[in-house]
């Protein structure tokens, strides 16, 4: 367990969120040819903020499930904005897992980017703040500007600093968020005008107690709302910008799109498209449980036939946030709990598998999986890292990826059974096309003369990997004070979902 930590009476929500901006705004400051101040502060900053976020911890009561370490502002009185932040069980786990996330993304660039360092840190800093401020917005337009904010520096990452093809791959997601994006707004201003609050939890109030919405209406603003995540996450069909994203992305980018990005789509649906439209996602749900089970086996299939590993890792994120949307849509405290479980247990084997293709891509300068083999003999330290976090990904019972599936298909098998097998086979399909990936990549003949000579890990790719080994194996085998956190919050939601 965190031990307790004082408050302080700081407003921590408002330290989490805005750390990473201000420590960007003070690079902005930096001279630009001073790259190791600039590496050394954003570090320094990404820390900072990691240790609010413990703080955050720290000051959450695991018995509530409300909304807690509530701050509330008026913002535009004019037109009913107000700076409002909140966490619960939720969404808590999402800061933590974007907090840690970050001073490892920041070390795992130290020396892979040379070029405009001052810009890049700043982008990584500004696109921090974007998705920690999405996460904890009870704003409807706050959180529409933190989830607008986060496209341009991602969209920056992609274009000036990914590979040959950037420009296509940074232009293609910029055009699918935006379009989703531009439907929620305004389904926003349209509920508002219903409405008359921007407000989350007094719109959830209101819609609940009154009938304001009939069906016609919530059916139109619950796609406009589902539409934007749906290619958030990204779900089948609207996933197609994703293996472009990640294969020219720097290991940097990669690393945030599928450790916490891609999180922001299930989470939308999870905290604004069905408690705000549960009726329409009831009347949906075979709809968007079926898309979610293509898209765990349309992704695994994909997954199995690419020879670009990094494609491959991409593909496989199809496949896992199937299940995520999946348990989405099944209103019981255990899909629900592995739904959470399995956004962080994702980002944490999905980060370490791009983190760990960019070491070997920085040593090689090739990602095809026919240019590697027998790299376990010559690299020992990098195969137990790389297998631990394939058998994360794969879900073996004793790491952290077991769990969140196994509460997904327990729930899912108890009120739809046939939903739950078919799921079940990209659990099958993930161990195959993964184990066939760790063949090729690591085991068989050393037949390339080039794979002779590759270094194994230095000391500070160990320090950077190691947490996320951690944190693997101990939720892995005691994830309780995970469950703990969400429960009580689950509890009241699926009590909501139903009345």
């Amino acid at each position: 367990m965190i031990p307790e930590l004082p408050s302080f009476n700081l407003p921590v929500l408002t330290l989490v969120t805005l750390t990473p901006a201000i420590g960007a705004l003070l690079l902005s400051l930096v001279d630009r040819n001073n790259k190791a101040l600039l590496r050394q502060g954003s570090l320094m900053i990404s820390c900072l903020t990691l240790l609010f976020s413990l703080l955050m911890v720290a000051n959450f009561d695991n018995s509530v499930g409300t909304m807690q370490l509530e701050e509330s502002h008026s913002w535009i009185e004019s037109l009913g904005i107000n700076y409002h932040l909140g966490v619960d069980g939720i969404s808590i786990l999402l800061v933590l897992l974007t907090c840690f996330s970050m001073p490892l993304v920041f070390l795992s660039t130290w020396k892979a980017i040379d070029d405009r360092v001052k810009e890049f840190h700043i982008a990584l800093l500004l696109l921090q703040t974007g998705m920690i401020g999405a996460f904890v917005s009870l704003d409807l337009i706050l959180f529409y500007l933190f989830y607008e904010a986060m496209l341009i520096p991602m969209y920056l990452i992609i274009g000036i600093w990914g590979g040959r093809e950037r420009v296509y791959a940074a232009l293609k997601f910029f055009i699918y968020t935006m379009v989703g994006s531009l439907m929620m707004f305004l389904a926003i201003l349209y509920l508002y005008q219903h409405a008359g609050t921007f407000d989350l939890p007094l719109l959830l109030e209101r819609l609940r107690t009154t009938h304001l919405l009939d069906a016609n209406q919530q059916f139109w603003l619950f796609s406009a709302f589902t539409l934007s995540f749906a290619i958030k996450v990204p779900l089948f069909p609207f996933h197609t910008w994703l293996p472009d994203a990640h294969v020219q992305a720097p290991t940097a980018g990669s690393v945030v799109l599928a450790g916490v990005l891609l999180k922001m789509g299930t989470y939308g649906l999870l905290r604004f498209s069905i408690p705000l439209f549960h009726d329409a996602a009831f009347n949906l749900q075979p709809l968007m449980c079926w898309l979610a089970v293509i898209g765990i086996i349309f992704g695994a299939c994909m997954a199995l036939v690419q020879n670009d590993i990094k494609k491959l890792i991409a593909y496989s994120s199809v496949s896992h946030l199937g299940f995520v949307v999946l348990a989405c849509f099944i209103p019981n405290v255990e899909t629900i709990t592995g739904a959470i479980l399995q956004m962080v247990n994702h980002g944490l084997s999905t980060g370490m598998l791009f983190l760990m293709i960019g070491i070997i891509y920085e040593r090689r300068h090739t990602r095809e999986l026919a240019d590697y083999g027998g790299l376990a003999k010559v690299i020992p330290l990098f195969t137990i890292f790389f297998l631990i976090a394939v058998l994360s990904s794969i879900g073996l019972p004793g790491l952290n990826g077991f769990i969140g599936e196994f509460l997904i298909l327990y729930g899912v098998f108890k009120v739809f059974p046939l939903w739950g097998v078919l799921a079940s086979t990209g659990v099958v399909l993930g161990a195959l096309y993964m184990l066939n990936m760790v063949k090729k990549f690591l085991f068989g003949p050393l037949v390339h003369a080039e794979n002779r000579n590759v270094a194994d890990l230095s000391p500070r790719e160990i320090l950077y990997l190691l947490p996320f080994v951690v944190m693997m194996v101990w939720i892995g085998l005691y994830p309780a004070p995970l469950i703990n956190m969400v429960k009580p919050t689950l509890s009241l939601y699926v009590e909501m979902l139903k009345s």
